[in-house]
């Protein structure tokens, strides 16, 4: 069991949350694109999940949850760096493509799957921290 809020534990919570708010803004970004590509159900569908359990881990410190919330988080890490990588495919497809800087405005937003790959090593960091 935790006892009192440890830094650790805060920011498990903090993670958890987060990614419940980017768990929402990346469902309306995919849903505005019609989830043209099958990956763009990936993070729409792996977020909440990641939520709800660093959520209730920071509530919860069972061992065995603290074991699902790493594997998730490695996932975390692997799917946010493979989503930069679409992201940055679909910069370069736009006309123009790198060339143009208005493409990185308007086109699908590199950074937003790396804040997901952020966010999951800091899940990583609170949980192994001690």
């Amino acid at each position: 069991m935790w006892q009192g809020w440890p830094i650790e534990r805060v920011l498990i919570l903090f993670a958890g949350l987060a990614f419940a708010l980017i768990a929402v803004q990346v469902t309306l970004f995919h849903a505005r694109q019609n989830f043209r590509h099958w990956a763009m159900w990936v993070p729409v569908l792996e977020l909440p999940v990641f939520a709800v359990t660093a959520i209730v881990l920071s509530f919860m410190n069972a061992g065995w949850l603290r074991w699902v919330f790493a594997f998730m988080m490695v996932i975390g890490l692997a799917s946010g760096v493979i989503g930069a990588s679409l992201h940055a495919a679909g910069v370069r497809q736009r006309v123009g493509g790198y060339s143009q800087s208005q493409n990185f405005l308007v086109g699908p937003p590199i950074i937003l799957p790396l804040l997901i790959t952020a966010m999951s090593a800091l899940g990583l960091l609170a949980l192994f921290w001690g």
